[in-house]
């Protein structure tokens, strides 16, 4: 017989783990991006965001291994400071530290 709570379940892990994997991937941008960039676009500090997104990847991991349920309010602060790196700060930063030739209309 076909379960609700089964499939339920699947989507809660699912989505678990597409927080996880969300908060990961903004972690490792952090820690790529140099500490200047950061100041320079008038951002909080490196240290902050590592602090910050390494809490959010650590909810997201004991919601994705179920420690946590995964509409916990750790849950969900996760994917609110993992979307405000990955929204505001990380296109903020990005473009800081290319470098190279660049003139106005792109790299020549």
């Amino acid at each position: 017989m076909f379960q609700v709570y089964g499939v339920l379940g699947l989507i809660f892990t699912a989505l678990a783990i597409g927080v996880f994997v969300m908060a990961a991937w903004a972690l490792i941008h952090a820690v790529k991006t140099p500490a200047r960039a950061f100041a320079v676009t008038g951002k909080q500090t490196k240290n902050l965001w590592l602090i910050i997104l390494s809490l959010a990847a650590l909810f997201g991991f004991s919601a994705a291994v179920g420690f946590i349920q995964p509409l916990s309010i750790f849950t969900i602060a996760a994917v609110i400071a993992a979307g405000i790196y990955l929204a505001d700060v990380r296109p903020a930063v990005k473009e800081i530290g290319k470098g190279g030739n660049q003139g106005p209309y792109g790299p020549w």
